[in-house]
């Protein structure tokens, strides 16, 4: 496979995964700001949004204050934004007409009728809660319809391994950034852990990551934050967890290893982020520091990043 062709594959899963991943992170975010002011306290949830997507210092160069209004904005519409939902649906279709012959006529329609409702939607505004309600479901449903249709419908071939190479290491940059948000940033100094504020911020985090019921039902308990990061870390059975990322990406690089008739840094440097994971255990990550753990493993999934374009997509 030409190496631009790996490249614009890859890329398209990211950008879905990436459109996703926006879309919980409003929806969890105005649950929790649709709470009374009693439960919620004196944090701005909206802030906190801008920090799990990573863009807060860009946001802050065109806006002075982090509302509803002017982040909802930013992360669904801003052409500003190389992140907003706007623009990684826009390159997702880029990418994908880059790459039409290698898709199946499912993936290839589902990206195209996305843009073209997102056009639709993007000139009549989302004025009401409603109508931004009915907006990020349907940009999570079209990321589950992408997602669906390359597991049922791809041959199993280098183009499979790329794209979901591509969307393994987007979900677990997305996944450790809103830990490290919480652990580091969200919870004031002052609001004790296990408070209300706590609990209805660990109830978000749950729901932007899909992972609210699987949390009932792999501990039964009431939410606990040492569980979570659990769950959310070293749980391979959650799809969205660390070590099933990194179990997924070890799996294609070796894919695509086999298939190219040869190993490199790519892979070596995957199975050391999943054979550190895998022989972590929580009492170990919390002693080490969840911040500092967090920050560590998102810089190797960077430089993961880093490698398998200098290997595969250049």
């Amino acid at each position: 496979m030409l190496s631009r062709t790996a490249e614009n594959l890859y890329w398209l899963a990211r950008y879905v995964e990436r459109a996703e991943y926006l879309a919980r992170t409003i929806d969890a975010t105005l649950r929790v700001t649709a709470l009374p002011a009693a439960y919620i306290g004196k944090t701005n949830e909206w802030d906190s949004a801008l920090l799990t997507a990573g863009v807060a210092a860009s946001f802050y160069q065109q806006y002075e204050e982090a509302n509803e209004r002017n982040v909802v904005d930013y992360l669904s519409f801003s052409a500003d934004n190389p992140s907003s939902i706007r623009n990684c649906i826009e390159a997702a279709r880029l990418n994908s007409r880059s790459v039409r012959t290698a898709l199946t006529s499912e993936m290839w329609d589902t990206i195209n009728s996305a843009w073209i409702e997102l056009q639709e939607v993007w000139s009549r505004g989302t004025s009401t809660r409603e109508d931004l309600a009915k907006f990020l479901r349907f940009v999570q449903e079209t990321s589950l319809r992408f997602d669906g249709s390359a597991y049922r419908t791809m041959l199993r071939n280098d183009a499979y391994w790329f794209s979901r190479m591509g969307l393994h290491l987007e979900r677990a940059d997305n996944t450790a950034r809103i830990l490290d948000v919480k652990y580091h940033v969200l919870l004031p100094e002052e609001e004790h852990v296990g408070g209300p504020l706590d609990f209805y911020q660990w109830t978000s985090i749950l729901r932007s990551v899909s992972a609210l019921t699987a949390y009932h039902w792999v501990y039964r308990e009431t939410l606990k934050p040492w569980l979570i990061a659990d769950l959310l870390i070293l749980n391979d059975s959650l799809p969205r967890s660390l070590a099933s990322c990194y179990g997924n990406l070890v799996r294609n690089l070796d894919q695509i290893g086999v298939a190219y008739g040869r190993q490199g840094p790519a892979q070596r440097h995957a199975r050391g982020i999943r054979n550190r994971l895998e022989h972590s255990n929580m009492n170990d990550i919390f002693q080490h520091g969840v911040h500092e753990f967090i920050q560590e493993f998102i810089l190797d999934n960077s430089r993961l990043g880093e490698i398998i374009t200098k290997q595969y997509l250049i």
